[in-house]
């Protein structure tokens, strides 16, 4: 028994050595329970020994939002207009006479015309030759009136003569003369009177005859000027027809078209809600085809009718330069309704349900949603009229996952533009 104890003894304590031992030589190759009791201060230096660190709680940061400031800025209100470029006011030229051949253009499209311009000229060989026959006419009436006024002259010199003659022989009776003789002197003085009366009528017949030369060569002149085809306006020639050669009618297809005084506006549609908003004088800006940069212009004429099948009513707009304006070109542009000073904020930030909209702004790191009234859409911006203050931080883009009262870590657009 004693020899058993004294055995056990001896083990443990040669035992107790080696861990000893083995705590100096390769303390990390033994057990953690074991060096915690015979080195515990060298538990530290073995890594896979040492307590794991205990990780201490983290505050949980918020969401980042990207945020923009409500700016004051210029908002310009305008309105998408797009039409036909047509002539304010076009006229017409026809020739003034049927028949006569074309003998001269004098005008093509484009040109710049003044009022009484000759456009074209009309064959005037007959009338000439019609004219020419007037003035031998006219010539034949004045020699014929010249010679009437002679026989009158001649006439009254006669019955004066016959005139005194019978009076004398009347004077003297008949236990002078002869009553046959006073007879015959008064009847060569009626004579003469008849005489005189019938040169009377020659002279009216050639006076009357010369009148009727000078009307009818002045219809002669007045179709000779109309073989002149004339501007009636000054302008711009938009269409030329005439050729030469071809006959002339005052019924067909007019020779030229001209738009008086160059004047071309922009004729656009409008929808009949957005008609009411536009007035005479507002300004535009237009672009043409082909034409780098814009056309200004103004709000000429607004019609006072809507169309019942399209619900929409014409709009004129002036242009102000129409150096490269083509009649019947398409052309767009903007009208400018309304130009005002305000608070912006980008679209995005906006959430509309109807006529209504709402926006969340950011303040003391909160969420707070604001109840906004919309005003001019500019471009990508948005005016506010009310509901929020120059300066305050909105949320660039309305979010679902946004509520009021969440905390959230506002990022300027710039830095998360930066960021990202």
């Amino acid at each position: 028994m004693r020899h058993a104890l004294i055995t056990a003894a001896v083990v443990a304590l040669a035992a107790a050595g080696g861990a000893w031992t083995a705590s100096i030589i390769a303390p990390c190759a033994l057990p953690a329970a074991l060096m915690a009791k015979i080195a515990p201060s060298r538990i530290a230096s073995c890594p896979a020994l040492a307590p794991a660190a205990v990780d201490e709680p983290r505050a949980v940061e918020p969401p980042a939002v990207t945020v923009v400031p409500a700016t004051e800025r210029e908002f310009v209100d305008r309105l998408f207009v797009s039409g036909t470029l047509v002539a304010r006011e076009e006229a017409d030229v026809a020739a003034r006479m049927d028949g006569l051949a074309i003998v001269e253009v004098d005008a093509e499209d484009g040109d710049r015309v003044k009022q009484g311009q000759v456009l074209a000229r009309l064959d005037r060989t007959q009338l000439d030759a019609l004219l020419a026959e007037n003035d031998a006419a006219t010539k034949r009436a004045d020699a014929a009136i010249d010679q009437a006024q002679s026989m009158i002259a001649q006439s009254q010199a006669q019955l004066q003569f016959a005139s005194d003659d019978y009076d004398r022989a009347r004077k003297l009776g008949g236990g002078v003369m002869s009553l046959s003789t006073i007879e015959q002197r008064e009847t060569a003085m009626k004579t003469d009177q008849a005489q005189l009366e019938a040169a009377r009528n020659a002279l009216g017949l050639a006076e009357a005859d010369r009148k009727s030369r000078d009307a009818e060569r002045q219809e002669l002149l007045v179709r000779i000027d109309r073989t002149e085809v004339k501007a009636p306006v000054a302008g711009i020639v938009s269409h030329r027809s005439a050729k030469v050669g071809a006959d002339a009618s005052s019924t067909g297809e007019p020779l030229f078209r001209i738009i008086e005084d160059g004047a071309i506006d922009l004729e656009a549609d409008v929808p009949e809600q957005s008609l009411a908003r536009l007035a005479v004088g507002m300004p535009a800006e237009l672009k043409l085809p082909g034409v780098e940069g814009v056309v200004n212009g103004r709000v000429r004429l607004v019609d006072q009718e809507v169309d019942k099948a399209s619900r929409t009513g014409k709009v004129r707009i002036a242009l102000e330069d129409v150096s490269h304006a083509h009649i019947g070109a398409f052309a767009s542009g903007q009208v400018e309704l309304a130009r005002r000073d305000g608070v912006g904020a980008p679209a995005t930030a906006f959430e509309r349900e109807g006529e209504k909209a709402r926006l969340y702004v950011v303040s003391n790191g909160k969420v707070e949603e604001r109840q906004v009234k919309p005003g001019i859409v500019d471009g990508d911006s948005v005016e506010i009229e009310s509901g929020v203050a120059p300066g305050e931080s909105v949320v660039a883009r309305a979010a679902a996952f946004l509520r009021p009262g969440d905390r959230v870590r506002p990022v300027p657009e710039a830095a998360a533009s930066a960021g990202g």
